[in-house]
């Protein structure tokens, strides 16, 4: 049985869950689909299935990526957001989790803590996908990996990727430990407070023990990004934090902000940008409005300059989660044959 084939039926929860080869056989398979994605040829792999979207955190990325690779294969989705289920407030996820196994072949959920989405996939008798919780963010993870080998001339095992920033969220969760799948040279830039998790860091070298991968934490800058060919980052605070933490964690994280410096230090001037979005870069949205008046700066984590910049490799980013979420639909539906 091929690593693909051992996918049918199976959950996508987070990266630990499969193995490296399984890993790797998701990437090739978005790498051909996205490949194959304007053939005239193209023959839709999930015709006639459905698929239910659980949504308790709105998002336009993980939404959209999952509808249009739906859509694109011949499925159907549903949209459920908060008002539009009962799930959590009326109704357990065990018992969500077995209404909706009888009606649809796959269930995606987007929420906060990941023993929901684990219950969920217990009580469940087909499928079910993780478009993010506070613990892992998974199809994040395997875009991201897809974007740096497109993009960084290197075998996987030589791309060398520091996240700066707030290293103890979901993203860098779930970069962390992908990293480690590819065999990478992985360092998280961040304050002691705002480092992984233990059992993250624990699993991430654990793997990196068999792949060869590096595993490295600091709260040294400049050593953290030294010859990094990718410098990763992530807003200061997370979905569901409160905002009365921005002030504390504003000064906290503000060596870590990505500007021209922090990019220069690397010593690479071909390094790449990424961040997952929506990014505070400027003032254009409500928010940033907000704390430029309040901080006095046009952006947050990253400078404008750095987003706009030819560095910037975001919004390849943001179209690889459609072609590597088809890949996780496909092969967990049976489509990949």
């Amino acid at each position: 049985m091929s690593a693909l084939e051992g996918l049918q039926g199976r959950d996508f929860l987070k990266e630990i869950d499969l193995s490296v080869e399984e890993w790797h056989a998701l990437l090739d398979l978005a790498r051909s689909l996205k490949a194959e994605r304007r053939s005239p040829d193209r023959v839709p792999r999930l015709s006639g299935r459905t698929i239910a979207l659980l949504f308790e955190k709105a998002s336009t990325r993980t939404r959209c990526a999952f509808e249009v690779a739906a859509y694109e294969e011949g499925a159907h989705v549903t949209y459920l957001d908060p008002e539009s289920s009962h799930v959590g407030h009326k109704e357990s996820v065990a018992d969500t989790a077995r209404v909706l196994s009888r009606m649809y072949d796959g269930i995606e959920y987007r929420g906060f803590a990941q023993s929901a989405v684990e219950a969920l996939a217990r009580y469940a008798d087909v499928p079910v996908w993780n478009g993010l919780t506070d613990l892992w963010h998974p199809t994040q993870s395997l875009c991201d990996v897809m974007t740096m080998l497109e993009h960084v001339d290197k075998p996987a095992e030589q791309i060398r990727v520091a996240y700066v920033g707030d290293a103890r969220n979901n993203v860098a969760n779930s970069l962390l430990v992908a990293g480690a799948m590819m065999g990478m040279d992985v360092r998280m830039v961040a304050p002691a407070s705002r480092q992984s998790p233990p059992q993250v860091t624990a699993a991430a070298r654990a793997i990196a023990a068999n792949t060869g991968a590096r595993v490295r934490h600091t709260t040294d800058v400049a050593g953290g990004v030294d010859h990094v060919d990718v410098v990763y980052t992530d807003v200061w605070l997370s979905m569901g934090e409160p905002e009365e933490l921005w002030d504390e964690r504003i000064s906290l994280l503000m060596p870590y902000r990505v500007d021209s410096v922090l990019m220069d230090k690397t010593g690479n001037p071909d390094v790449k940008f990424m961040h997952c979005l929506p990014a505070l870069h400027g003032t254009d949205t409500e928010l940033g409005l907000r704390l430029s008046a309040h901080t006095g700066m046009a952006g947050l984590e990253v400078s404008d300059d750095v987003f706009e910049s030819e560095r910037s490799i975001v919004f390849d980013q943001a179209e690889n989660r459609m072609h590597t979420i088809k890949a996780v639909l496909i092969a967990t539906l049976g489509g990949a044959g």
